[in-house]
């Protein structure tokens, strides 16, 4: 499994409304999508839950590689880049994905991106972050929790979907869960 995100910083007085019309609209085309494990439409707002831009940043887990693939290399791809722009797309291999039977009721989500200190016990890291995925959602804290790594710029990120706002840490990015996108039964 794999994970990405883009995401698009807006200018501080864009009508976020129009984000909000267009994962109304466009949202619903990428469910059930090949290999798609999840995408979480996901939207910030200037100095809600400390955000200090406003964003458009979904979020992905793909079950198989080959749907990432073919997702940048579409049409609904190739519509967004048109309309927004070529945006940086970052992907981490996936440690832990726990998802719960709930996660359709996902409003917020948090994300945090952490520096690996280098030649950090990987190993050991990996163990915790795995651990603390699963015990997010098995405790109900969590409806989703993903952790995974980046080894090229050596990066490890920890993906979040909530019923309810949790507490948002100084490096933590909340959202807004405007859609969310679901793999075939």
């Amino acid at each position: 499994m794999i994970t990405m995100q883009y995401s698009f910083t807006l200018p501080a007085d864009y009508d976020m409304s129009i984000i909000d019309r267009r994962i109304r609209d466009k949202g619903p085309l990428l469910d059930g999508f090949p290999n798609l494990g999840f995408k979480a439409y996901l939207s910030a707002r200037k100095g809600e839950f400390g955000s200090h831009d406003n964003l458009y940043a979904p979020f992905y887990l793909w079950q198989r590689p080959e749907g990432a693939s073919d997702f940048l290399c579409g049409p609904g791809f190739e519509a967004l880049t048109s309309a927004f722009g070529w945006p940086q797309v970052r992907t981490w291999i996936v440690w832990q994905a726990e998802i719960s039977h709930d996660i359709a009721s996902a409003k917020f989500a948090t994300r945090d991106v952490l520096q690996t200190e280098p030649y950090a016990p990987l190993a050991d890291i990996r163990r915790a972050e795995s651990a603390q995925a699963k015990a997010d959602v098995e405790t109900g804290n969590a409806l989703a929790s993903v952790s995974g790594f980046e080894p090229t710029t050596w990066t490890r990120v920890r993906f979040r979907l909530w019923r309810e706002i949790p507490e948002i840490g100084e490096h933590t990015q909340a959202y807004r869960v405007g859609h969310l996108s679901l793999a075939r039964p």
